[in-house]
């Protein structure tokens, strides 16, 4: 898998017994995100696609906790020496971790499988209605290029 020049993974850590399980999200000892701007909660259904956007003052830390999900990444950053880069990565309650995205990184997901995902996400800003850091990109966008169909083996 190729990586995008500062995108993190964590792989999370479930502590199980006969009462269910305790896992650990992030520390603020990990460095994950440079500063803690705000948590945010999201469901999507079956066969949604949430792409492209990024952040050009803002760093996001996504997890999600029930469903599965096909995440991507695209490097716009001029900076950067994996600029034009795409990564997928596979996350959801059977695959648990965090994933880092810088701000400059476009990113996307779409919900596999039959039944609805949950995304739980920090950013290093607090969103803010009058100036929002959103950058839209269509989904279909024929710079990333991204098949986003599944492929039949």
């Amino acid at each position: 898998m190729q990586v995008i020049e500062g995108v993190k993974i964590k792989k999370l850590i479930k502590h199980s017994d006969d009462r269910g399980f305790f896992s650990e999200l992030v520390r603020d000892d990990e460095h994950l995100l440079e500063r803690f701007g705000q948590a945010s909660w999201s469901k999507s259904y079956p066969g949604v696609i949430k792409a492209f956007h990024y952040h050009e003052k803002q760093d996001d830390l996504w997890f999600f906790p029930t469903g599965h999900a096909q995440v991507v990444l695209h490097d716009l950053r001029e900076e950067s020496a994996t600029k034009g880069e795409t990564d997928v990565y596979y996350m959801g309650e059977d695959n648990p971790m965090l994933l880092l995205i810088p701000k400059g990184v476009a990113h996307g997901y779409r919900v596999l499988g039959e039944t609805p995902l949950t995304i739980i996400y920090f950013t290093t800003m607090s969103y803010n209605p009058d100036q929002p850091d959103e950058k839209r990109i269509p989904w279909n966008d024929d710079t990333i290029g991204f098949d986003w169909q599944t492929a039949h083996r």
